[in-house]
């Protein structure tokens, strides 16, 4: 009797059948509630529009893509001389410079690195050499920090250690890492200076920016203080032909500065900074291409040989 009655209930609740959530009204109700965006918080509002904003966005650009053809835009038309972009652009550029200008160490802030390398480094007995290991380098840095301030800070990184060749007591040598930030803050001075000549900033100079480069550098130069004034266009005129010859191989009228910057022809100008009457003899002289002495000898060998083309057409 009870197993019966027991039997007539499960055939029963096998016969019920549970409608779709769809069909029912209250979850018919809460969908239009929830879409219509007025039951949400302002996070979640904020959050759809940022989302149909995008969308929108997005067709709009896949639109434009459409219509003008699979080759995306790859010239942008520079600013016209005098207008607002133009003047935007020199007022950032001008602001980007100095600020990197002002992040640089100055001569005494590397004399001062210096000192402090040499008096906290250890001497090794074998060599000679002044090291430091790890521990030294940490402490220099902040010995350097206190006296010079944080903009030295990014020399003494653990990976610029790390660059250096060290003995079996895990210690590097005090002149390859100061040789290193010289030439750091040499390169980052010449890039400065040749961006503030760059007057499309394209990142590449031409010919007359060139020459207004080496101009600025010839009285920084020591083998070139003496330079007569009335031969220093001439000789800005052949060392920028040295540099276009090198650093652009294809002609078109433009060298690129990073080509500029990791270019022998660079290091060897700069090497003028040493005193010629003491540290530099006249065979060494003779053999850098940008000394006075070279760019003397060159210029004679034009005049030469012009005057001589120029008797040959007469003849």
């Amino acid at each position: 009797m009870y197993s019966g009655s027991s039997d007539g209930e499960g055939h029963e609740t096998q016969q019920r059948k549970i409608p779709p959530a769809s069909s029912m009204l209250w979850v018919r109700n809460l969908r239009r509630f929830i879409g219509s965006g007025t039951g949400l918080g302002s996070e979640a509002l904020m959050e759809l529009e940022t989302k149909r904003i995008l969308l929108d966005i997005f067709k709009e650009k896949q639109q434009k893509n459409a219509e003008s053809g699979t080759i995306p835009s790859f010239y942008r038309k520079k600013p016209e001389e005098g207008s607002i972009s133009h003047r935007v652009q020199r007022l950032a550029k001008y602001r980007f410079l100095k600020k990197q200008s002002e992040i640089l160490l100055n001569a005494d802030d590397l004399d001062a690195m210096w000192v402090c390398l040499r008096e906290n480094c250890v001497i090794d007995d074998s060599t000679g050499a002044e090291k430091m290991n790890y521990e030294d380098f940490c402490h220099i840095a902040s010995v350097c920090a206190e006296q010079i301030g944080p903009k030295c800070r990014r020399f003494f990184s653990p990976s610029n250690f790390m660059k250096f060749e060290k003995d079996e007591s895990g210690r590097i040598a005090i002149l390859p890492f100061y040789l290193y930030v010289m030439r750091t803050v040499s390169l980052t001075q010449a890039r400065i200076d040749m961006s503030e000549l760059d007057e499309d900033s394209d990142g590449f100079l031409q010919s007359h920016e060139m020459e207004a480069y080496i101009k600025g550098l010839i009285p920084n130069l020591a083998q070139l203080r003496d330079m007569p004034d009335g031969f220093i266009p001439m000789y800005c005129r052949i060392a920028s032909r040295k540099f276009f010859f090198f650093c652009d191989p294809h002609r078109r009228g433009k060298a690129c500065i990073k080509k500029v910057l990791l270019s022998n022809c660079l290091q060897e100008l700069m090497e003028l900074h040493q005193e010629s009457e003491e540290e530099v003899t006249d065979t060494e002289q003779a053999e850098n291409w940008f000394s006075l002495t070279s760019a003397q000898r060159i210029c004679g060998m034009y005049f030469i040989s012009s005057i001589y083309s120029l008797n040959n057409c007469c003849m």
